[in-house]
């Protein structure tokens, strides 16, 4: 047998025996998000009662997207396997030991549900098949809701997120709340008035106030409310300072009275155009009121 013959005769034996060679090995990592629900991991199921396709993590997640191939999925065998995991859950398992919250909004915002380390639950109807973030080891305990810093001594209601049309065309470029007419509205971030714009109630007298935090180089706009008569351009306001009551300026429908709250990077003097503009120029405000002190809801 020539040189050649013994080598190849060595290959094949020792692939009959099952001897590797030069075989890698798959990552470690490849075990992750493998659609099985281990310890030490959350986990969306697509059906309630915690049946049908699983959807595991060991982190927090603001964005899940929405489409194929970048989204998050469900991975286990069952009903909902492949679809993408936002708004398609409706049960959790918790098998960390953090506390995890599911939100109704991207970057953790809107209403929530905890689950504590061991629960599994179905998701409240509020978030089953409305489920668009988690975040793990939540720390909301000194947090107040926006909607209560907004017009406390009562609380108001959380109308429409950031980017949340549903009717209207357009882009939602701030979030809307509404205590009704008259009601209080209170500053929610310290800086100094750039533009008062006192408009009147219908549809044409649209009112604008412009906060500008130089050091966080934010500017927080709100529309429709009927400012104070004391407010002035050049200002010092701080968090909780009454600056307006509400009112429908630039809205034609009394009804329909709300505060529209805005963030935007930069300095301006004006809101972001929303209806009828297809493109969003400010970021998700999400991540920006919670490092501020405020749950968005």
């Amino acid at each position: 047998m020539g040189t050649m013959n013994k080598v190849l005769a060595v290959a094949v034996t020792t692939m009959a025996l099952g001897v590797p060679m030069a075989i890698t090995a798959a990552p470690a990592s490849a075990a992750g998000r493998d659609g099985v629900c281990q310890s030490g991991e959350f986990c969306y199921y697509f059906n309630s009662n915690n049946k049908g396709s699983v959807s595991d993590f060991t982190g927090s997640v603001g964005d899940y997207a929405t489409k194929q191939p970048s989204c998050y999925d469900f991975k286990g065998p069952g009903n909902g396997k492949g679809k993408c995991i936002k708004n398609s859950a409706a049960s959790a398992w918790n098998r960390s030991n953090k506390t995890v919250r599911v939100y109704f909004n991207s970057n953790y915002g809107g209403t929530y549900q905890d689950f504590k380390p061991g629960a599994k639950a179905n998701l409240i109807p509020a978030l089953k098949n409305q489920n668009a973030s988690h975040e793990f080891g939540p720390s909301s305990s000194s947090r107040v809701n926006m909607s209560y810093a907004l017009y406390k001594p009562s609380s108001g209601r959380l109308t429409c997120p950031f980017d949340g049309y549903d009717n209207t065309p357009g882009r939602h470029e701030g979030i809307d709340f509404a205590r009704g007419v008259g009601a209080t509205v209170r500053n929610l971030m310290q800086g100094t008035v750039i533009n008062v714009a006192r408009g009147a109630n219908g549809g044409s007298g649209l009112s604008t106030i412009a906060i500008h935090n130089s050091s966080l180089n934010k500017t927080v706009i709100y529309l429709h409310t009927a400012p104070v008569s004391s407010l002035r351009v050049g200002q010092v306001v701080r968090p909780g300072q009454v600056i307006a009551t509400e009112a429908w300026r630039g809205i034609s429908s009394k009804s329909a009275a709300h505060t529209h709250v805005e963030m935007r990077p930069g300095r301006h003097t004006r809101a972001a155009k929303s209806v009828g503009d297809p493109h969003l120029q400010n970021p998700n405000p999400n991540a920006f009121w919670r490092a501020r002190g405020y749950n968005v809801r």
